[in-house]
């Protein structure tokens, strides 16, 4: 065994001595020169610049109101010199920050050899709207809403500007979707505003940097509002309008403040105007109906003549529900153009764009006035090659267009999206022009932190569906799919993917803010709802409780904090996770939860007509329990970190008195579990159910059981997620190769043998003769299943955080399955990770790279992944040969 460095590595260290540490991308509340930040005392982070052997010991932070990089800096706050390697989450500890304030703010870093750095270039952040005292605005909507499910209200109000601007920030919110625009201009590039949250609890507010947008002279603002989540039909099976209210609402208020000092406030007030255009129909899950002929042109322009509109109705609402945003806005991102235009058995004008995605189809067309043009979504076509929406239930999902004139037309929706492949085009006369369509994807604007390959092509199709299948579903909320009558928030869809997420995705500030809505929305009893923002519910009836899913409330927060090492979100959620915990401790009997309704191993293997037991149930108390240990377990972990020592000695006792209860009651004195099935074991073993004699011969039973179903997984949405986990951490990595390339029905492969470009909810959404699963739950592009993600980054590629936020790294690839080369790269919260081995000729090569501020342990192994040899490090590139 041998370290190798190249000439390239030798010829840096020579001028490591020479290297000066700087700081680098500043962040304030994780976010890059935010200009909406509602926190009393924010957080500020950095990263190091890539040198070698290079760690932080102490930092200055120092805080103004000028902007400066002068020494005139730390007139607001200065930490001093603080002895320290922290570079994550450190408060602003200050004098009390103002409401819509801007703050600038600088740091200068001491390095492990003494080193000072110059200070870094000058952040900002400017404070939102802190109490409900500041918004002037009032609420205002459209004088009439008769008609729920009519045309979107517009409302326009016009203003001067008579000075020169220094800058101008919008504040806006609704309830309902909006759109605003200034001069006819887009405001900011977000859609799906305001999100989706809690909303009579938690309403979240954008702010914009809207001077670009603003003229000396007359201006106008106009607003679109859309039904939205607020008031569109929710819900499976039998969608229910108006969950939240029955009125849509806009609040908007500009704060200009002139070179001068002096300063404007444009709000919205009875003084605005209403009526309505050309978006006649918008709605979640039926789409939109747009017609041109009822076009207000210019609508939003300071010339438009609004005489005939009519007035607003100011209502009343209680602000004190307001937020600012903190996740990242749902953005446009990628695009798709047909891969082929088919015409169907039925005669249907079908259009492929090769990839199942979540968003929506441009369209430019030239007709006839009065002519309809219909786009229906579908994610596959059926056996015989014709249009499938059966699975899409009661959403009609349909955009249709209505022509004005003999002019080129250019449409996306408005207020809607769809989950779709395949498009149906009618009302297009002749053949489809494949350049007249573009497939447009939509997601929350989340950076991509995550990237893995390796030399099985099949596997990299894998990690490709995983990753599209969190693209189209982490829209605002987790959603389990994104195309029928459902895209709920499903709590345990998304417990059972967040640490894959948090790989792919920087989901920090997604998963912090849909878990406050997860508080909102818990029971008094704390039972968790099963979907969150909990639209379920109906009147005092809990709908939820289930766990698996109620354990969304301890499982996401701890993979936040380990994936980010932010301990601020278990602070802010310990309240939650505890009521969660002490909910279920009251429905146990003799430490057993053995009451109450569950989900189980959801869409486990099962066989029709099952006369000699073939199918993989589980027994859904036996699946409780070891939840209920996995809660407590991490809230005991929680309250240790938290200093809770009266919390932490309850919750031991109490989590021995759970095991000790399972273990009497479902497993025998020579280890077999009662429920003798993949989850079972897999459950047991992942959760530390089982004493320390019995562990290794339940793996052993497990290896079993997969070979008896010829190396198929049986396992459901709560199983498969730790399947492979266990088998490594068990000494049966084999296996776990097995079941991973396995590419016959169930497997993970079998989906994209098939044509798959998502995860699939069931796993034979598709049979092997051609036919689907039943349609009233089909779901193709549900990512729960793409849990795998997590075992390919931690253990083909070996990255693994020995520390909260990867302040201490593991890299410890396993090699199997025949793969012959394999990388990751990942973007932990202190710089670039990467990871990457090949074998050839029976010796292997491997390189990792290490980010600046850490310390790692690498286990590089032999060619034939018997026996590893470790090396402990700093920051630095790292090559290897064995």
């Amino acid at each position: 065994m041998r370290l190798t460095i190249t000439t390239l590595a030798l010829l840096s260290l020579c001028k490591i001595s020479s290297a000066q540490i700087t700081a680098t991308n500043l962040l304030t509340e994780g976010q890059k020169n935010p200009i909406s930040i509602d926190a009393l005392n924010p957080r500020f982070s950095w990263q190091l610049a890539a040198y070698k052997n290079i760690a932080q010991i102490a930092y200055e932070i120092e805080v103004d109101t000028l902007g400066s990089t002068s020494d005139k800096m730390g007139k607001y706050w200065s930490t001093g010199k603080v002895l320290s390697a922290q570079s994550l989450f450190i408060f602003y500890q200050g004098k009390a920050l103002r409401s819509g304030h801007t703050y600038f703010w600088k740091v200068r870093l001491w390095d492990n050899s003494g080193k000072q750095s110059p200070w870094s270039e000058t952040a900002s952040w400017k404070m939102g709207l802190l109490s409900p005292n500041d918004w002037k605005a009032q609420w205002i909507g459209p004088s009439s809403q008769d008609v729920v499910n009519g045309p979107s209200p517009l409302l326009r109000n016009g203003f001067a500007i008579n000075k020169e601007i220094r800058e101008a920030t919008a504040y806006i919110t609704s309830y309902g979707f909006y759109e605003a625009q200034i001069n006819g201009k887009k405001v900011g590039d977000a859609y799906l505003t305001p999100g989706w949250t809690s909303y009579n609890k938690r309403l979240q507010y954008q702010a914009y940097d809207v001077k670009p947008l603003l003229t000396q002279g007359d201006n106008a603002i106009g607003v679109t509002l859309g039904s939205g989540w607020y008031r569109s039909p929710l819900g499976p099976v039998q969608p229910r309008p108006n969950f939240y209210g029955k009125e849509l609402g806009l609040l908007l208020q500009i704060k200009v403040i002139y070179t001068d000092g002096t300063e404007k406030l444009i709000v919205s007030d009875g003084s605005w105007k209403s009526s309505t255009g050309a978006l006649r129909f918008a709605e979640i899950y039926d789409g939109s109906i747009t017609d041109t002929r009822l076009d207000q042109k210019g609508w939003a322009t300071a010339g438009f003549d609004d005489h005939n509109w009519q007035g607003v109705k100011v209502q009343s609402h209680d602000n004190s529900n307001l937020v600012a945003t903190v996740n990242e806005p749902v953005r446009q991102h990628e695009t798709f153009k047909p891969i082929k235009v088919i015409t169907t058995p039925k005669g249907e004008k079908i259009i492929d764009f090769g990839q199942n995605l979540v968003g929506w189809v441009r369209v430019t067309v030239k007709g006839h006035a009065g002519d309809s043009i219909r786009i229906s979504h579908a994610e596959v076509l059926d056996k015989p090659g014709n249009f499938y929406t059966e699975n899409l239930r009661a959403a009609k999902a349909q955009n249709i267009y209505i022509l004005n004139d003999n002019e080129t037309h250019t449409f996306e929706p408005q207020f809607t999206w769809q989950g779709f492949r395949y498009i149906k085009v009618q009302g297009i006369k002749g053949d489809l022009n494949p350049d007249d369509f573009t497939a447009i994807s939509l997601y929350s604007d989340m950076k991509v932190t995550g990237s893995f390959s390796c030399s099985n092509p099949l596997l990299n199709q894998l990690q490709h569906n995983i990753q599209w299948g969190q693209r189209g579903n982490f829209l605002d909320v987790p959603t389990d799919c994104p195309q029928r009558d459902e895209r709920l928030g499903w709590t345990g869809d998304a417990q059972v993917f967040s640490r894959t997420a948090s790989y792919n995705m920087n989901v920090h500030d997604f998963f912090t803010k849909w878990l406050k809505d997860v508080a909102a929305d818990q029971y008094p009893t704390g039972s968790i709802p099963y979907v969150i923002p909990d639209i379920l519910k109906t009147g005092n009836n809990e709908v939820g409780g289930s766990s698996g899913w109620g354990d969304v409330s301890t499982i996401v927060p701890w993979t936040v904090y380990t994936a980010y090492g932010d301990k601020q979100v278990l602070e802010t959620q310990y309240k939650s996770m505890k009521a969660w915990v002490d909910f279920i401790t009251k429905q146990s009997r003799n430490n057993l939860w053995v009451t109450g309704n569950h989900f189980g191993d959801w869409l486990f293997y099962s066989v029709n007509d099952d006369r000699d037991g073939n199918s993989a149930i589980t027994n859904k108390y036996l699946i409780a329990q070891c939840f209920y240990a996995r809660s407590t377990q991490i809230l005991l972990n929680s309250a240790k970190l938290l200093n809770k020592k009266a919390d932490e000695q309850f919750y031991t006792q109490l989590l021995q008195k759970i095991k000790s209860a399972y273990q009497r009651e479902y497993v025998t004195p020579n280890g077999l579990i009662s429920s003798d099935t993949q989850t079972a074991y897999v459950l047991a073993l992942e959760f530390d159910m089982l004493p320390a004699s019995l562990r290794q011969q339940a793996a052993d039973r497990l290896v079993k059981n997969i070979k008896l179903y010829n190396y198929h997984l049986t396992t459901g949405f709560l199983g498969t997620p730790y399947l492979c986990d266990v088998l490594s951490k068990f000494n049966h990595a084999d296996v776990a190769y097995k079941l991973l390339l396995q590419d016959t029905y169930p497997s993970w492969l079998y989906p994209i043998k098939a044509g798959a470009t998502t995860i699939w909810e069931r796993w034979d959404g598709i049979r092997t003769d051609g036919s689907f699963e039943e349609a009233s739950m089909n779901s193709y592009n549900h990512y729960a299943y793409g849990a795998i993600g997590d075992w390919m980054y931690q253990n083909i590629t070996g990255i693994q955080a020995a520390e909260a936020g990867y302040k201490k790294i593991i890299i410890k690839p396993i090699i199997g399955g025949n793969l012959t080369w394999a990388e990751a790269g990942y973007d932990c919260p202190y710089g670039h990770i990467n990871s990457k081995w090949k074998i050839d000729a029976g010796k292997l090569d491997m390189t990792v790279v290490i980010p600046p501020n850490t310390t790692a342990d690498i286990f590089v192994p032999d060619a034939q992944g018997k026996t590893y040899q470790k090396y402990s490090v700093q920051s630095g590139e790292y090559h290897y040969s064995r």
